[in-house]
């Protein structure tokens, strides 16, 4: 490295420093890095060369996993930190970080991510994690020089400038890290993540590829979450939105949230091997339209329109069904017969609002029949109260689940309802590490389709930032386990 890159790099780490309100460790190589504090979570910044091609200058590594002669150490906040510094507009790369004690250029450096697997080498972390032994460290690199761009050329000083940059666009994040690098008690709410509807669907579209092979198709993503559809695709699943995009006689599963006659007819008229993965309780509401509806009643459907499970619930009766969104709706819809009239619910709404639209329903049709049990599902009302119990002894509730599942985004409702904020994300990428400055106590849960595993990671993450005491809210036990259709039993 030249003297003047060296300069330059010597400056920006005590700007960087006064940024975060404290030194971050930068300095040294090798066994002199620089000495740890006593205690507490400890993050590393500065630049690395990339082992791999891809990984190139201006773009950040964050490292899972710090590698020092044969032994490895963990970093549990890298999701939160890599997907705090993506937000900022930077190329950031998950993955191991190689310690040496010396400069690795040319092959050496192919030779050394062959042999370790990192992403990219530096002559600290290692060490510093060493010293540090169990406590929580973050290491944040930007790359100076890769493997297309070797170290002793021409253009050093130029890719020096744009580590440069990404460590100066970096500063906020690690801020934000600094802020949030607290210990804090975690509650995790019981029963959370996949429901029985959700853990049939999803083996149902196993079993279907392990008895006929790849390709299996599926209309609409099973569930709705993304990490669910991802892992599927990957053992061979291909997702459509509407049956045309099936090739004739393909094998087919319709997902958990139902559809409307015309779509399985679509798939008679191709020829498809269809596997139902409806989930039994959207199924009884199906029933319950179709009873309903049989004697020219209308028939309100409190849920969502634009749902997929309400659009399918419609398409049952599609002239006698009125869907019903919320309270201030349900005192405006009308119907051609008020003393034939009759309701039904998407089995994810918020249990309170729903039954708020049932009874506004009520006093405004005497004559309104009802079904004979309640549609919102079990699951639906489980994690409802189990959040609400949660939300009540935390400071922040994180709920993990996608954007487009609709008991997840409930579940958010229901703890800002009991005075707690509260935000859906995707997985531990999504968390901002805003929401956790000052905060002590924190509360999870996931979606009736969310992984278990997403949270797992989650409560993982958060141990990088400081000791970890997590405890179980538990407010009812779950045992319900659905049939498999025959075509995959």
């Amino acid at each position: 490295m030249t003297a003047g890159i060296a300069t330059a790099l010597r400056i920006e780490r005590v700007a960087l420093g006064a940024r975060v309100g404290r030194p971050i460790h930068v300095a040294g190589r090798g066994p002199r890095v620089a000495p740890t504090s006593p205690d507490g979570p400890t993050l590393l910044a500065g630049v690395a060369g990339g082992l791999v091609p891809g990984v190139r200058a201006g773009h950040v590594v964050v490292a899972d996993r710090v590698l020092l002669d044969g032994d490895g150490y963990d970093c549990p906040a890298a999701p939160l930190v890599a997907g705090a510094l993506r937000r900022r507009g930077l190329t950031v790369h998950v993955g191991p970080i190689a310690s040496v004690d010396h400069v690795v250029d040319g092959p050496d450096r192919a030779a050394l991510a062959a042999r370790t697997g990192a992403l990219a080498v530096d002559t600290e972390s290692g060490y510093l994690a060493r010293q540090l032994g169990a406590r929580p460290l973050t290491v944040v690199r930007a790359i100076v020089d890769g493997t297309e761009q070797p170290l002793r050329h021409l253009g050093t000083a130029v890719r020096g400038v744009a580590a440069l940059w990404a460590l100066r666009e970096a500063a906020p994040v690690l801020r934000e890290w600094y802020d949030a690098a607290l210990d804090r008690d975690v509650l995790l709410a019981g029963p959370r993540s996949f429901c029985a509807g959700v853990e049939r669907a999803i083996e149902i579209v196993d079993r279907a590829l392990q008895s006929h092979g790849a390709p299996v198709y599926v209309r609409r993503q099973i569930v709705h979450n993304a990490h669910v559809v991802q892992d599927l695709q990957r053992k061979g699943a291909i997702f459509v939105q509407e049956v045309e995009e099936i090739p004739r006689g393909a094998v087919t599963v319709l997902a958990a949230h139902g559809v409307a006659p015309s779509v399985r007819q679509q798939a008679r008229e191709r020829d498809l091997v269809v596997i139902d993965a409806t989930c039994p309780l959207v199924a009884k509401v199906h029933t319950e339209v179709r009873r309903f509806a049989a004697p020219g009643s209308t028939v309100f459907l409190i849920g969502h329109a634009d749902h997929e499970e309400v659009v399918g619930t419609r398409g049952e009766a599609p002239e006698n069904v009125v869907v019903v969104d919320d309270p201030d709706e349900a005192a405006r819809v009308q119907a051609i017969r008020p003393d034939r009239v009759s309701y039904v619910m998407q089995t994810t709404l918020a249990v309170e609002e729903a039954q708020e639209s049932a009874r506004v329903l009520r006093d405004r049709f005497p004559a309104l029949r009802a079904p004979a049990r309640d549609d919102i599902c079990y699951a639906t009302s489980n994690r409802q109260q189990a959040v609400r119990a949660v939300a009540a002894d935390t400071e922040l509730v994180l709920v993990v689940g996608s954007q487009n599942s609709s008991n997840s985004r409930r579940l958010v409702e229901v703890a800002e309802a009991a005075g707690t904020p509260a935000h859906l994300v995707e997985d531990a990428t999504e968390v901002d590490l805003a929401w956790l400055r000052g905060v002590r106590r924190v509360g999870i849960t996931a979606g009736a389709s969310a992984p278990p595993s997403l949270v797992d990671e989650l409560v993982h993450a958060l141990s990088g930032l400081g000791a970890i005491e997590a405890a179980e809210s538990s407010v009812v036990d779950e045992h319900v386990r659905f049939t498999l259709p025959r075509e995959v039993s």
